[in-house]
């Protein structure tokens, strides 16, 4: 059974940092794709960033160059840092692993974990 938990979420005033977890387990992690989602209230959840089993990263275009996603094998921990936050970065952010399959792919999510961020 995979399991997210997803740790680290805040209140932060505009400009400050906040670091987000996602252990995992259940699941041979390393071989996996993973990721931050966020989902703002009446907002369709979106893309933050995605990191490959070979460590090749995607960002969105709204946090490149403030976050930075990250990732240990060994702890079977992702990580999202957050820096220069922004109030639109407001937002309850998920972690996803993605499992590839032969024809198909299979996504796992966290709880989520509320980011908040003040003017």
């Amino acid at each position: 059974q995979v399991q997210l938990v997803e740790s680290g979420g805040g209140l932060v005033q505009a400009g400050g940092s906040l670091r987000l977890s996602c252990a995992a387990s259940g699941i041979t992690f390393s071989i996996n794709a993973m990721g931050w989602y966020r989902q703002a209230p009446g907002k369709e959840r979106e893309l933050v960033a995605t990191i490959s089993s070979t460590d090749s990263i995607n960002y969105a275009d709204s946090v490149k160059g403030r976050f930075t996603i990250s990732r240990d094998n060994a702890k079977n921990t992702v990580y999202l840092q957050m820096n220069s936050l922004k109030p639109e970065d407001t937002a309850v952010y998920y972690c996803n692993l993605r499992r590839y399959f032969t024809k198909h792919e299979v996504d796992y999510w966290g709880q989520g974990t509320q980011v908040a961020v003040s003017s």
